[in-house]
């Protein structure tokens, strides 16, 4: 059986199982994936050196196959100790052809190789685009983790046609983005739990019956004392 790349699945069962969850009929007014970005941040001392940059541009190109462009700061930064024109990122944006062979890769391979994988986050921008975190580009199998110089991280944003996080996650879904499941005791509403009925303790007890026999004490000799004493006549 042969193997249905991305690139006919999104124009195939993808596109029909989208439809129907978005009632959408018109296969133009379906979300597509616009672009993908691909970016490595620079700002750390040790990967700011001539070699770390080439090695940077290198693996990118491996994993993308596409050359990608260096990114500078336009203001100074005391903050991160960045001045004008320094290099601060790396980047790579895909499209048509092989932006669908750099998404079936990420799905197939890449993804599973990532340890103590328990799905990705399942938040979107509000406008149906989705952002990853990388933080071992060794996981793409175009990178020999014996030869990794330095392991780096990397962000991935996936920009779509979508006008909504709903229209977004659907598209992903189907693509076969192994999102994160929620915890079947977060979707449980929780019931207002009935109160309580209060549990006198032996001491509290035992202290109101000190205090009632008190009471009752001070009632009987204040009655003696108002009693008045009998008239007897005594004998002459």
């Amino acid at each position: 059986m042969a193997y249905a790349t991305l690139h006919d699945r999104l124009r195939g069962p993808i596109a029909t199982k989208v439809g129907k969850q978005l009632g959408v009929k018109n296969a133009l007014a379906l979300p597509q994936v616009e672009k993908v970005t691909v970016n490595v941040g620079i700002n750390k001392s040790k990967m700011d050196s001539k070699e770390m940059h080439a090695y940077i541009e290198e693996s990118l190109m491996k994993i993308t196959g596409q050359k990608p462009v260096f990114t500078k700061a336009r203001i100074a930064i005391s903050n991160f100790k960045t001045r004008e024109g320094n290099v601060v990122g790396c980047r790579v944006t895909l499209r048509g052809k092989r932006m669908e062979e750099f998404l079936d890769g990420l799905l197939s391979y890449a993804i599973p190789r990532i340890r103590d994988f328990r799905g990705l986050p399942s938040k979107l921008d509000g406008q149906g685009n989705y952002s990853i975190g990388i933080r071992d580009h060794s996981i793409f199998p175009e990178i020999a983790a014996p030869d990794a110089k330095q392991i780096f991280g990397l962000q991935i944003v996936i920009s779509t046609t979508a006008k909504s996080d709903k229209e977004g996650m659907a598209l992903l879904k189907e693509m076969g983005m192994p999102f994160r499941k929620e915890k079947a005791e977060e979707k449980k509403v929780k019931k207002p739990e009935a109160p309580k009925p209060e549990v006198k303790k032996e001491s509290e007890e035992v202290e109101e019956e000190k205090v009632e026999e008190k009471v009752e004490s001070e009632a009987e000799n204040t009655d003696t004392a108002e009693t008045p004493e009998s008239d007897t006549p005594t004998e002459s």
